[in-house]
């Protein structure tokens, strides 16, 4: 199996606190590391680097660990960009926009559908990400929401069933009835696909009780629950999370003082994801990742990809709001976004560049990882590595 040694680098951010500077990045300047298949083998001083088959010259460049996305809705066809106009001339965001999407996507070939993941895949591949979560929820029938999950399996083993994003306008005047459906014959069409169960607590969705019996049903069917909470008002989605030992209570804007102590508590179990880019295209009110952090609370950042609420791939954009309109420093959003996305998805393999770490680097256009925050919306990432392929 043929050696790559990455050397005369910069700048390079591990995540493991027991190397380079001992701070949560583990920073070590002037560094070097070999992939060997897909996996890292070594990391150290560019001075200490054993030999290998091939070599890579960074130029004194920056890199990082791949981003992890743990939060996207990449199955989906279909446009929201009028419904985006009219919010921005003044129009709330409220979860009723999601039906647009679903009867698109129901219309949609499963050939479309595919092509259309593997188009958003790409272009967040080329801004860094390596990993990523996606979910179903626009087809909201048995069938439709097995194939959206079906293809995206294909594709990333993080798939999660979203059955439960909205109540499916076939149920509209028969709610309970919908949760039947989704606690029953949807979710074992699903769950042979699906690593999590998600579901969307929110009004306009599903309220707590609703959302506990759909998460506990998929938890008996082997699925592990991460919640949509707390993002449009109030409510019992965190305290939920918690409750269940889901792996993450995603979104996280409106937070009471006993929701945050919570998630400090649970902080080595549920992990708040924050997703700045809702917040950036709905002009909401933007999570405190500043409070949580403080608390002791364990903070993901992701993208929240779709066509409504959050249309972009791009992590390096959510670091950067994160880092001018959450109070994030520049460490704590890049960490956010590689080990936190990892933590909220519970994985150790990703997010990291250390000794036996799946080999997802970025090689960063800048010297320095605050560069991603410093020249927002400029098209930092200039190389990236998957299972040690360079891949952009």
């Amino acid at each position: 199996m043929t050696t790559t040694l990455v050397t005369n680098i910069g700048s390079l951010v591990t995540n493991d606190p027991a190397l380079g500077d001992g701070s949560p990045l583990g920073l070590i300047e002037n560094a070097a590391l070999v992939i060997d298949g897909d996996e890292i083998a070594w990391v150290g001083e560019a001075a200490a680097a054993p030999a290998a088959d091939a070599a890579f010259d960074a130029k004194g460049r920056a890199v990082i660990p791949g981003f992890v996305d743990s939060h996207s809705h990449l199955v989906f066809a279909g446009d929201r960009t009028a419904e985006f106009n009219a919010r921005m001339s003044g129009r709330s965001y409220s979860a009723g926009g999601i039906r647009t999407t679903v009867a698109a996507t129901r219309a949609a070939s499963d050939a479309a559908l595919e092509a259309n993941l593997l188009r958003h895949l790409d272009e967040a591949r080329r801004q860094g990400t390596t990993t990523f979560e996606t979910k179903s929820g626009y087809g909201l029938t048995v069938e439709d929401e097995a194939r959206a999950l079906r293809i995206a399996a294909a594709h990333t083993e993080e798939v999660t069933y979203l059955g439960a994003h909205i109540v499916s306008p076939d149920y509209a005047e028969d709610p309970a009835g919908y949760v039947d459906l989704v606690t029953g014959e949807m979710l074992a069409a699903c769950a042979p696909y699906a690593r999590w169960v998600d579901v969307f607590c929110e009004k306009g969705a599903f309220d707590g009780d609703q959302a506990r019996t759909i998460l506990t049903a998929g938890a008996a069917a082997g699925l592990i629950p991460r919640v949509h909470a707390n993002q449009l008002s109030y409510g019992p989605g965190v305290q939920l999370a918690v409750e269940l030992e889901a792996a993450s209570a995603d979104h996280c804007t409106h937070l009471t003082d006993a929701d945050v102590d919570a998630l400090a508590q649970a902080a080595g179990t549920t992990v708040a994801t924050l997703l700045p880019g809702a917040e950036f295209s709905t002009r909401a009110q933007w999570p405190d990742a500043r409070r949580l952090i403080d608390a002791g609370a364990t903070v993901a950042l992701s993208t929240d990809c779709n066509p409504g609420s959050s249309y972009t791939s791009s992590m390096p954009f959510c670091i950067a709001l994160a880092v001018r309109d959450m109070r994030m420093t520049p460490d704590e959003a890049l960490w956010s976004a590689t080990a936190g996305g990892a933590r909220a998805l519970r994985r150790a393999d990703v997010g990291v560049v250390t000794r036996g770490a799946r080999a997802d680097l970025a090689l960063l256009e800048a010297p320095s990882h605050v560069h991603l925050a410093y020249r927002p919306g400029v098209p930092l990432v200039s190389a990236v590595w998957q299972r040690g392929v360079r891949a952009a």
